[in-house]
């Protein structure tokens, strides 16, 4: 029966009735007034309950409820003898079964004293905000902003160069809890969680009210280092866990305090990130030289705009390779694959043909020209094959697999749209800058020469932490609503995000080592 009935209301009771039976005479409870509730026993429970009636009585027209009164003491009594002979001869079961019934037991009381907690007279009242809290003058929620910053500095800066109309600041003090691994009643165990808890108003658990959600623009704001990032990563497991309703109305964001600061003479910028900084030395220095390559006919001539643009496109290059090169993708191979596969010399029906494949790994060989160097063709897949390229005499150099996953990816789509552009530029490469003249070999070294030129006169200041911003630093860079970058969290994919929370935060070690070992090389901005 969809709605359960005399039998379900039998099971219940009996269960209920039997484990706190169990518990008292065999002193689990912690004190004598601690008994279970029905929600504590049949946590996780999942149950069958079959009953064979002659005359069996529905409530309703759709027969989806039990009505027999005589049922209900039926399957209690079987229950309650059953189970309790069961619990009398499987002690270890047994207080497995108690003990997680008493866990779920705790987890409600504190969920009920959270409740209690942070329950507040009205959307209008801040009498009872925690002390911590910087609040703000609005009320209405939509107009109303709350950043939540790491550590007290921050803070701080925060509180004096916020506007106080509508910017509240709650500082956090180090690591919060993972609640990834913690149940209900730890979360409220935790001083900095209940602040910021009482803080959003909406309660937690079953007592949740999205509507009474005190701002609906929350701002995870943190330090740029590896700290800040483990910080950041917690706060959104939080909110992943415990209050997806934030994430779900797009009220859950992300600050993007700026990473450099640049200052020539009195002007100043302040630049969000590695590339920003790259564009900023390049409009710079591209002011200040010109570029020729080739000869005669081939020669081609490069300012301003050009150089700019020359310039960007080298350096997304060179990102490309450097991506495939921490995957183990040696520059070399990866050049003449691509320079094959824009002469349609290799496609990828190439990989499905092991023939095919090993004229096409020694065509590479014959490119780059290393005697040192090995292929060998394996299968890959049941339909597709791939060459592994190794140095016969250098085994610390790890092998270079060139397979159809390489061939589709998009770092090797780049290179080959970026090879196109900048093929019309021949050697000799030269610089002028000012009355100095000086060639190159290659177009990064164009590119590095440019970004040089850009530096000078230029003094730039790396940001480590939010606190090394003085109060109006913060304002125009990270919190100005006219000015500021933030990132809104959205979960385009419950599944996926599951995953990935329950892999990188969850209890479970050999996942997340997994994890670490097929993505250690990509990571940026590593803090030793």
């Amino acid at each position: 029966t969809v709605e359960g009935g005399t039998h379900l209301s039998g099971l219940k009771s009996a269960l209920t009735r039997t484990l706190n039976n169990y518990a008292a005479k065999n002193n689990f409870f912690k004190n004598k007034e601690m008994r279970l509730e029905g929600d504590d026993t049949r946590e996780g429970l999942v149950a069958v309950v079959s009953v064979k009636l002659p005359e069996p009585q529905f409530e309703g027209q759709t027969k989806t409820k039990l009505g027999n009164s005589e049922v209900e003491g039926l399957v209690a009594g079987l229950v309650i003898e059953k189970l309790g002979e069961f619990l009398e001869k499987n002690p270890t079961d047994a207080k497995r079964i108690v003990a997680r019934a008493i866990e779920a037991a705790t987890a409600r009381e504190a969920a009920r004293k959270a409740k209690e907690l942070v329950r507040r007279k009205g959307a209008l009242d801040s009498g009872s905000l925690p002390g911590k809290l910087a609040d703000c003058q609005e009320r209405d929620p939509a107009r109303s902003e709350l950043f939540i910053v790491e550590g007290d500095s921050a803070g701080g800066s925060a509180k004096q160069g916020r506007d106080r109309r509508v910017q509240a600041i709650l500082p956090l003090r180090g690591k919060i809890l993972n609640v990834e691994r913690a149940r209900i009643d730890k979360v409220l165990s935790s001083a900095e969680l209940r602040t910021l808890i009482t803080a959003l108003g909406m309660g937690v658990g079953s007592d949740k009210d999205v509507a009474k959600l005190r701002y609906h623009t929350v701002v995870i704001m943190t330090d740029a280092d590896v700290d800040g990032s483990h910080i950041r990563t917690l706060l959104l497991t939080l909110f992943f866990r415990q209050f997806p309703e934030i994430i779900e109305n797009g009220f859950l964001y992300v600050a993007q305090p700026p990473l450099f600061r640049a200052k020539k003479g009195k002007s100043e910028r302040y630049l969000k990130d590695e590339p920003a900084l790259e564009n900023y030395l390049t409009d710079l220095g591209a002011d200040a030289v010109s570029f020729t390559s080739g000869k005669d006919r081939d020669a081609r001539e490069l300012k301003g705009a050009g150089v700019k643009t020359l310039v960007r496109r080298a350096l997304h290059l060179e990102r490309m390779y450097e991506s495939l090169e921490r995957r183990s993708k040696e520059r070399p191979i990866v050049a003449a694959l691509a320079k094959l596969i824009s002469e349609k010399t290799a496609t990828a029906d190439t990989f499905r043909d092991e023939k095919a494949l090993g004229a096409l790994s020694q065509t590479i060989l014959k490119i780059i020209g290393n005697s040192n160097l090995q292929a060998k063709v394996v299968a890959d897949t049941e339909s597709t094959w791939k060459i592994v390229l190794s140095h016969a005499r250098n085994g610390a150099t790890p092998p270079t697999v060139v397979d159809l996953a390489l061939f589709h990816s998009g770092e090797m789509r780049e290179i080959r749209r970026l090879g196109a552009d900048l093929e019309i530029y021949r050697q000799p490469y030269k610089i002028q800058t000012g009355q100095d003249e000086s060639t190159a070999e290659s177009l990064k070294e164009i590119a590095d020469a440019v970004l040089a030129a850009g530096q000078k006169g230029v003094e730039i200041q790396r940001y480590k932490g939010l606190g090394e911003m003085n109060p109006e630093q913060l304002w125009q860079t990270t919190m100005n609503p006219e000015a500021r970058s933030m990132l809104r969290v959205e979960i385009a994919s419950q599944e996926e995000a599951e995953d990935i929370f329950a892999k990188l935060m969850g209890d479970q070690v050999e996942p997340r080592r997994q994890f670490i070992e097929e993505n250690a090389l990509n990571v940026k901005n590593l803090d030793i």
